[in-house]
């Protein structure tokens, strides 16, 4: 006959109390705190098994109530989640924009200075100029006096630098001056359009 009561709790044994387990000796339970008493013939829950549903995992017993959060759904293939948000340009501050603009065309300036040297750096290592200079003579020239077109008075390096540079300050006056004027224009259409929407995706 199965004994009535929990293990080391002083049960009772065929209508006989069960001695206390003797001093000293680790008591056996089952992990609660209070003695749980089953009737007669009910059969004694396994071991591993918690009272009031559930099971109790290996190593510990889980609080009652608590449940594992499931896993969130993951889309795109397992590649993860992408969050969009719709955003909306209201206003764009001439300021700013003038600083940016002129910075830009100042680099843009500078580039084409640079270019235009190495060009013609480039095209009198070559020759061309001598070819062109010869050809001209050539075709220009008399028997006489023996004169004639000089191209180096039109493309020289002096004067192909200064005109480059005149190009260059006008590029940087205009391109800051048309993106100043450009904010203040967009300004006043965003305040009756609402402004340009834009949708932006994060990846997790």
């Amino acid at each position: 006959m199965p004994p009535v009561g929990g293990a080391g709790q002083g049960g009772t044994y065929g209508g006989q109390p069960t001695p206390p387990p003797p001093p000293g000796a680790p008591a056996a339970g089952n992990g609660f705190s209070q003695p749980t008493t089953y009737a007669k013939g009910q059969p004694t829950p396994a071991r591993g098994t918690r009272v009031g549903g559930g099971n109790t995992p290996p190593g510990g017993t889980p609080a009652a109530g608590v449940r594992r959060p499931a896993a969130p759904p993951v889309s795109g293939g397992g590649l993860g989640r992408t969050r969009k948000a719709r955003l909306r340009v209201t206003k764009a501050d001439p300021w700013s924009v003038m600083k940016v603009s002129f910075l830009l065309s100042l680099a843009v300036g500078i580039i084409i200075i640079v270019a235009a040297a190495v060009l013609w750096m480039t095209l009198d290592s070559l020759g061309v100029f001598d070819s062109l200079g010869k050809t001209l003579k050539d075709v220009t020239g008399s028997d006489t006096n023996g004169g004639g077109l000089n191209i180096m008075d039109y493309v020289g390096f002096g004067k192909v630098m200064t005109f480059t540079s005149l190009i260059a300050v006008v590029d940087v006056v205009l391109l800051t001056a048309l993106s100043t004027l450009s904010a203040f224009i967009y300004n006043a259409a965003a305040g009756f359009t609402g402004g340009i929407e834009l949708t932006l995706a994060e990846e997790d």
